[in-house]
């Protein structure tokens, strides 16, 4: 007899199959609490180019991962995870920092955005700055975080160079600052977090915030301070 299983439970099964591999759960692992190229992650995690190529395949037939082009050097390709797939998943370990810096190019709309999300979700200290600072928060960013009852309306914008301390845990919210951030990229997180200033429109803006919502939930319980047992 043929069972017709319901779709939703064919997928689950698909994820759960996805994840029967060391190297692909690990692979996983490390796209939880950010996003980063394929040559970080085999880096990251020794493994040869064909290999991860091969892992990530599977990963994406299976609907967890997806691959996508940098918003600011367009030769560059990313993984991040699909949003939801993994709910339940939470990392192994925890990252121990005294602040949480968010950075984007502008510090005007996703960087100021998680900074007013990490501060309602966590007691660790947190600051926002940009690499190349506008003048002033987005007004759309200040719309959004009010409907969602976070205040903007007294946030400036810095830059880095004026913000960060040498023990921060710096996540680039946007594929130009990390870009342009250089140095060794595993020793941040990285967001790719689509820039709503772009296209302009309320609902851009909405679709940073929720993206932006969904990682800091992922990232606040896996970060404490030095002093935490």
């Amino acid at each position: 007899m043929t069972t017709d299983w319901h779709p939703d439970l064919v997928a689950r099964a698909r994820v759960h199959a996805a994840l029967g591999e060391p190297a692909r759960l690990a692979v996983v692992e490390h796209l939880l609490l950010g996003d980063a190229s394929p040559g970080e992650i085999g880096r990251a995690l020794g493994l040869p180019s064909n290999l991860l190529a091969h892992h990530v395949k599977l990963l994406e037939q299976a609907g967890v991962v997806e691959k996508f082009r940098s918003e600011g050097d367009h030769r560059r390709t990313y993984l991040r995870l699909l949003p939801g797939v993994l709910a339940d998943l939470t990392p192994t370990g925890q990252r121990e920092a005294p602040r949480v810096v968010f950075v984007c190019s502008r510090n005007s709309a996703r960087s100021q955005l998680a900074a007013a999300l990490w501060k309602r979700r966590s007691r660790i200290p947190v600051a926002s700055a940009g690499t190349r600072p506008a003048e002033r928060v987005h007004p759309l960013a200040v719309e959004t975080a009010r409907a969602h009852g976070l205040s903007l309306t007294r946030a400036r914008t810095h830059h880095l160079d004026d913000v960060l301390q040498p023990d921060d845990l710096v996540v680039a919210v946007c594929d130009s600052a990390h870009e342009e951030l250089g140095g060794d990229p595993t020793a941040r997180l990285h967001w790719s977090v689509p820039d709503p200033a772009a296209v302009g429109t309320p609902d851009a803006f909405r679709q940073a915030y929720l993206d932006l919502a969904d990682r800091v939930d992922r990232l606040v319980p896996a970060t404490r301070t030095p002093q935490e047992p």
